[in-house]
């Protein structure tokens, strides 16, 4: 029987999200009730918090943990799930409350001997003002990433992964990410009990987050991008050129091309094009509309240029979201 995993630590904050971490203390469940008849060693975890005590999630259910300071960190794995903020400016609050800077700093100081550190979404941000992320590869939730980019611009910010891994530290992508992350944690026990879970629980196989963008969520606020989406929509199924973009908004192509990019970061023809892919994966998932149907309505000449969108985007075909909306 190969040696067991070290014990996993669910890091708990008030706010973070209930189903992060409600998912990640089912998956657990499972691998444990699984593990004995694969023939393979159980997971061991501990739910956590800096001072311990009943945790109140969002959406205010409530989490015994016991004080991080209990816990052995010579032998276990933290973990962490998202927080649940809603814009950058209120993540940017949460991360300044003394709890989150204390764990930011303990898993810094891990990090910085080399253990591992597992974190998902928001809370990937935890390790960003203690300089864990200079030089690192990371990924976070796709609508923050820009934010991520800007504020620590030491990291390379792959927002396109759903879990990346850079030596001892491992992020994932939006928070039921938190599903990847603890899958990935699991195959340290043996690919075969993580997949057990997965076809138990039925948690599908996902490699990238770009199938989930929404574009009017790029903008964070920012109004103008918010009106390019709105104006890019409304003329589909043929959008303007970039060019004539920059002159219904009265500026230059070079400036258009700055200010989206220091929002999103990705140039206007990148947004246009999560714009069809937006459009089409709706039309696929929500009428009987064919392919070449689908691509006409989202600017194509044929389903071709729709399937090396969809493909290059998100790795899949267009018939996988039909197949996921098709009533079985």
């Amino acid at each position: 029987m190969p040696d067991a995993l070290p014990e996993l630590q669910l890091i708990v904050l008030p706010g973070a999200h209930a189903a992060g971490v409600a998912v990640s203390l089912d998956i657990l469940r499972a691998a444990a009730t699984l593990a004995p008849g694969l023939t393979l060693p159980a997971p061991r975890w501990r739910v956590l918090s800096p001072d311990g005590g009943d945790i109140e999630l969002a959406g205010g259910l409530r989490c015994p943990t016991t004080p991080m300071a209990e816990a052995d960190t010579e032998v276990g794995i933290p973990v962490v799930p998202g927080l649940a903020t809603e814009s950058p400016d209120a993540l940017e609050c949460r991360l300044a409350q003394p709890d989150a800077r204390a764990v930011g700093d303990d898993l810094a100081r891990r990090l910085a001997r080399g253990l591992p550190v597992a974190a998902t979404c928001s809370s990937v941000f935890l390790l960003r003002d203690s300089g864990a992320l200079a030089g690192r590869s990371v990924t976070t939730t796709w609508w923050l990433a820009q934010h991520l980019r800007r504020t620590a611009p030491g990291c390379r910010v792959d927002a396109d992964r759903i879990v990346c891994v850079d030596g001892a530290l491992v992020t994932a992508g939006a928070a039921m990410a938190q599903v990847d992350l603890m899958l990935h944690l699991l195959r340290g026990h043996g690919a075969a009990l993580a997949d057990a879970v997965a076809r138990v629980l039925l948690l599908d196989a996902r490699t990238a987050q770009s199938a989930y963008t929404l574009p009017a969520l790029l903008a964070n606020g920012d109004a103008l991008v918010r009106r390019l989406v709105q104006r890019i929509e409304e003329t589909l199924p043929r959008p303007p050129a970039v060019s004539a973009l920059a002159e219904a908004f009265a500026m230059s192509p070079r400036t258009l091309s700055r200010r989206v990019r220091d929002a999103t970061g990705q140039g206007p023809s990148a947004l246009i094009q999560a714009v069809r892919l937006s459009r089409a994966r709706r039309l696929l998932e929500t009428t009987r509309m064919s392919i070449d149907q689908v691509a006409a309505a989202v600017g194509y000449e044929d389903a071709t240029a729709l399937r090396r969108l969809v493909r290059r985007r998100t790795g899949a075909t267009p018939t996988r979201f039909r197949a996921q909306a098709e009533p079985r």
